[in-house]
């Protein structure tokens, strides 16, 4: 009896082992999350609930499933080479190639980044009336010191925790609107194209899978600097690493979604014109009253340094790996991919004029440029000579050139519309 109390035991030990190894193994899919709740994601999903009610969930949908697989082939590769995207790409592309790939994922990381600032600036604006170009100013200073000085990663998690509150907040909100369930589970699955919907359906496709973002996590998932000569750990890295960007991603899905279904009830069903991210805020005044304005830029303001902050760390690695050189602000050229970045995209904001339809545009920008990095992402991770063994499956790799093609259509289709 006592020798099957010990094994039952042993075995619950081992069990407990193994679950506390899991959250050894999480993280990188939850910072890349942050971006799932950017103020460019808030515009277009308020855009797309606004004018065309639960139509366009179906992006959604489709775009979360092509970001799982992406996030996780790219965090393979970090993994498997202990370099980052950028990094391998300029060892194993040719140099003109390496170059213009990596130089159009910078510009995508500037229109990334001008999202980000301006929708903090935009939350400044909204507490304490400071004009907007003067907040993007200062978001951008404080987002450059916070990185400079490695401060952002003691901050990390309290402010992706405070906005995953407030995200969350849109969720339970769904039980405070009448939503029309049906037509929303309908939509979900069912792809439609109302007449000039493309720009929006583009800026969605942009906002979930964004280039900067599948850097970025070839970059924090390879930093951790685990053994790569173990293959059992790097089997057991690939298998929680999935689990991680599973979860994280489906997080994003969910809050998406519920921008969309609340702006849809909210605006779509009383025909209410939205031209400006600021009316956002009625979203929440049934959940939160008068206070919806001040919880809602508090909210916005969060999310944009955040988001600020990883666009910015994304730009300093894809720099760094054009010089094959990880992510490091102490190195020089880290700090000047930061920098290139975050003064472009402050300078583009002296020109805009709408800041709404400006958040929309960058967000459709990104997918754009998804066809260079998703090609250039196959082409590394399918090539023995850069994983070797964990090289993608013939299967893996016709799933992922599926999704390219559907990007490049998605885009050659926007160009034709404009």
């Amino acid at each position: 009896m006592f020798e099957k109390i010990k094994k039952q035991l042993s075995t619950i030990h081992e069990q407990s082992k193994e679950a506390s190894a899991v959250f050894k193994y999480i993280g990188p899919g939850i910072l890349v999350t942050v971006g799932f709740i950017d103020p460019g994601n808030w515009a277009v999903n308020l855009a797309a609930g606004a004018h065309y009610g639960y139509s366009l969930l179906w992006v959604v949908t489709l775009s979360t499933i092509m970001l799982i697989l992406l996030q996780h082939n790219a965090a393979h590769l970090g993994i498997v080479t202990g370099e980052c995207l950028s990094e391998a790409a300029s060892k194993f592309l040719r140099p003109w190639l390496a170059r213009f790939i990596l130089g159009t994922a910078m510009l995508a990381t500037i229109a990334t980044a001008l999202a980000e600032l301006l929708g903090a600036a935009i939350a400044l604006n909204m507490l304490f009336q400071i004009p907007i170009l003067l907040g993007a100013v200062i978001t951008g200073i404080i987002c450059t010191l916070m990185l400079w000085t490695n401060a952002y990663h003691r901050l990390e998690m309290w402010i992706a925790g405070f906005v995953s509150v407030i995200a969350f907040s849109y969720l339970f909100e769904l039980s405070l609107v009448k939503v029309n369930w049906h037509m929303a589970a309908v939509n979900w699955v069912m792809p439609s194209l109302p007449g000039g919907s493309m720009l929006v359906v583009m800026g969605i496709l942009g906002a979930v899978i964004m280039p900067h973002n599948l850097f970025l996590h070839s970059e924090v998932i390879q930093s951790r600097q685990w053994n790569l000569e173990d293959p059992q750990l790097i089997v057991k890295q690939l298998r929680y690493e999935f689990l991680d960007t599973l979860f994280s991603m489906s997080i994003g899905w969910a809050i998406n979604s519920a921008m969309i279904l609340l702006a849809a009830a909210t605006f779509f069903v009383t025909g209410m014109p939205v031209d400006e991210l600021q009316q956002a805020k009625e979203m929440l005044v049934p959940l939160l009253g008068a206070n919806a304005a001040n919880i809602f830029a508090i909210a916005l303001l969060f999310a944009g340094f955040a988001s600020t902050a990883t666009a910015g760390m994304a730009g300093a690695t894809i720099f760094a790996g054009m010089y094959h050189e990880p992510y490091d602000m102490k190195d020089i050229h880290s700090r000047i991919g930061l920098v290139l970045t975050y003064m472009p995209a402050v300078l583009i904001l002296f020109f805009v004029t709408d800041p709404f339809f400006g958040l929309i545009l960058s967000q459709a920008l990104l997918s754009v440029q998804l066809p260079f990095t998703i090609f250039m992402q196959i082409y590394l991770t399918s090539s023995e000579r850069v994983m070797g063994k964990y090289a993608n499956r013939p299967s893996t790799r016709l799933i992922l050139i599926g999704l390219g093609v559907i990007v490049t259509l998605l885009n050659l289709f926007l160009i034709y519309e404009l």
